[in-house]
């Protein structure tokens, strides 16, 4: 319960405890990175060191000892330069760089940049250069904090999938359960709605009135199925996709705006498709009465449907206020809406009628400010 209540503060907690501990580790791994870089920074004076001592030394007294120092290197790559020019030794690098010019002027450029050289001085001028780069070790520890980052962001994108994930099956179970409910609450008054229409008929009433009540009580009975249909896994039957469209179209003609000019344009022919007629039929409705709201009751909508080797593409295009090319992916959204009193699920509905029910696909093609904008509905179609 308080978890519930105080939900969006423990999020910034963790999200911010989280982050404490990763840059902590990162800092840690830099200051150790430093350390060790300076160590080995010291390892290579003592070995320049140990280099002049050999360059001096006019004895064999502490010759042992000096060459130990000098083989104690068994891991950090180290060049030595002499003043003209000529490679003078080299520890743990392979031959066949050594042996390579090329290969050897980008050892120099490389430990340059990875670590300064030391200069060894024989009788007060410069004998040679010693260039060395990073262990192995080193290096490894270098990119150590890469590959936290990374396992990081793989782990954030996990729980935001996770996240994600959860929060549409929630949204999912909610849409069924108001969908089923919606259904549910309709179903009573159609029933006694359906009643009375029996008792009008026999009684002295104008039959003209009792059919357009019946129109009526059959649109009910059309919106119930929809939402019994939304709320659960609908079933699909082969289809022409035209005759459904006509259909959808001709009901919305008639019972629209006369200051809008329809026009349909269908192959001839029939396009079969798997498909479910009632939840179609309101995917047409929803993109037709947005483009009709879109254009203020007046302007000119096509609807165009024609037919590719697999696929069926109907087009809903309209000559309205348009949308920006930002929100083209976003009016798709539940809740998102340009007017004031809309509740933003119209067309997160169609998607959800296409996408997931049809296994279609449904866009904004295209659309311009104050020209109008075309929906494009992708189905695939019974070869």
């Amino acid at each position: 319960m308080i978890f519930a209540k105080h939900s969006n503060a423990f999020r910034w907690i963790i999200i911010i405890a989280s982050f404490t501990i990763v840059s902590l580790i990162l800092w840690k791994t830099y200051e150790f990175f430093q350390h060790f870089k300076e160590e080995e920074r010291t390892k290579m004076e003592i070995l320049s060191f140990a280099q002049t001592e050999l360059i001096n030394t006019n004895t064999n007294t502490n010759l042992d000892l000096t060459l130990k120092i000098l083989n104690s290197n068994s891991s950090t790559p180290v060049l030595e330069i002499k003043n003209d020019g000529t490679i003078g030794s080299h520890l743990n690098i392979d031959d066949f760089k050594i042996n390579n010019k090329k290969k050897v002027e980008k050892l120099i450029a490389l430990f340059k940049d990875e670590n300064t050289p030391i200069e060894v001085f024989f009788e007060g001028r410069l004998h040679s250069t010693i260039y060395y780069g990073n262990s192995p070790l080193l290096n490894k520890l270098k990119y150590y904090p890469l590959a936290l980052l990374l396992i990081v962001f793989l782990f954030g994108a996990l729980i935001f999938f996770f996240y994600s994930s959860t929060k549409n099956a929630t949204q999912n179970k909610l849409w069924s359960g108001m969908a089923k409910e919606t259904a549910h609450q309709i179903g009573t008054p159609l029933s006694s709605l359906i009643g009375w229409t029996e008792i009008l008929k026999t009684e002295n009433i104008n039959p003209d009135y009792i059919t357009e009540i019946e129109k009526d009580v059959d649109r009910l009975k059309t919106i119930t199925e929809r939402f019994s249909k939304i709320g659960s896994l609908p079933t699909l039957e082969q289809a022409d996709i035209i005759k459904e469209t006509l259909e959808s179209y001709e009901y919305l003609k008639a019972r629209s705006s006369k200051l809008i000019e329809f026009e349909i344009i269908t192959p001839k022919g029939e396009i079969i498709v798997d498909l479910n007629k009632q939840l179609y039929s309101w995917t047409i409705e929803n993109l037709v009465k947005n483009a009709i709201d879109a254009m203020k009751g007046r302007g000119q909508l096509t609807i165009e449907i024609s037919q590719l080797e697999n696929n069926v593409k109907i087009l809903i295009r309209d000559t309205g206020k348009g949308i920006s090319r930002k929100n083209f992916t976003k009016i798709f959204e539940p809740g998102f809406t340009s007017k004031k009193r809309g509740w933003g699920l119209g067309l997160s509905l169609t998607r959800r009628i296409i996408e997931d029910f049809h296994n279609g696909k449904i866009k904004v093609l295209e659309s311009e400010k104050g020209k109008g904008s075309t929906f494009q509905i992708s189905l695939k179609r019974k070869v």
